[in-house]
């Protein structure tokens, strides 16, 4: 198989995963010791292609997240300028934890075993919320406190181990504490730009350290891959959203522990 329909895979797989609750890292890992794209280039990619479904949010939702929009009145631009702050103040326990830990966990929690139980542990988790969710009490941005987008960020670092899932972690999370789902799942997409920009740009200065630096090749796969998962991410949450306003997590929990249970048997029998 070429590098390049793997950069292809590989896009598609970021693309469709990252927003949806079940674990892009997970599925990525996963899908790098299937294609056998695995080392430090495999390790920085699947975490700079990210930035393509980063992009998705900022062009589906350039108006909420643009202040300065002459559409706006003073008043929604304020509530859009406060609305970032929000997102900072998440986004603040991430950036500590996985300037800290981010090598070590990377090291000893990126693999096959870890990424089934997590997906495991966190479809139990969906379904058990599904069962005692309560009406919410946050409907709009105006209703998050800036103490709940921290603890909403907290819960989310939850991620950094792979296979619990970004998106999951912050929308359980949100839900738990009151949110509605289509605000726990839109403050999961912003909550994304600055930790996947952060974590991108924490990839590439990782690699420069080592003295990797990235070939013309490379950077073929990289636009690829970035394109690709931005494609693909644009209909995702797009679905995505259309969904949650019929239906329930329940689906993606079930997701979860099938796959999780497939992963733990085929490694088990190998």
């Amino acid at each position: 198989m070429s590098d390049i329909l793997k950069a292809i895979i590989l896009s598609i797989v970021e693309g469709v995963t990252e927003f949806l609750p079940i674990s892009s890292t997970g599925h990525l890992i996963l899908v790098n010791n299937w294609i056998d794209f695995e080392g430090s280039f495999a390790n920085s990619f699947n975490v700079i292609i990210q930035f393509g479904a980063i992009l998705s949010v900022i062009v589906l939702y350039f108006n909420k997240l643009y202040p300065f929009s002459n559409t706006k009145s003073l008043k929604q631009r304020q509530e859009t300028i406060n609305l970032w702050l929000k997102v900072i103040v998440g986004f603040i326990p991430a950036a500590i934890l996985g300037f800290l830990f981010g090598d070590i966990i990377e090291e000893k929690f990126f693999n096959p075993t870890t990424v089934a139980i997590m997906l495991l542990l966190g479809g139990i988790a969906i379904l058990v919320l599904e069962r005692k969710s309560k009406r919410p009490r946050i409907n709009s941005f105006h209703d998050l406190s800036y103490k709940t987008a921290f603890i909403i960020g907290t819960i989310q670092c939850l991620a950094m181990i792979p296979g619990t899932s970004r998106s999951a972690s912050t929308i359980i999370g949100a839900m738990l504490l009151g949110s509605s789902r289509q605000i726990a799942a839109e403050f999961s997409f912003f909550l994304a730009i600055p930790t996947m920009a952060g974590a991108t740009a924490y990839s590439l200065l990782k690699m420069i350290k080592k003295g990797l630096f990235i070939t013309s090749s490379q950077w073929i796969l990289l636009t690829v891959g970035v394109v690709g998962s931005f494609l693909v991410a644009l209909a995702v949450i797009s679905f995505f959203m259309n969904y949650i306003k019929k239906k329930d997590f329940k689906l993606f929990g079930y997701y979860r522990i099938i796959l999780g249970l497939l992963i733990l048997g085929y490694f088990y029998m190998i």
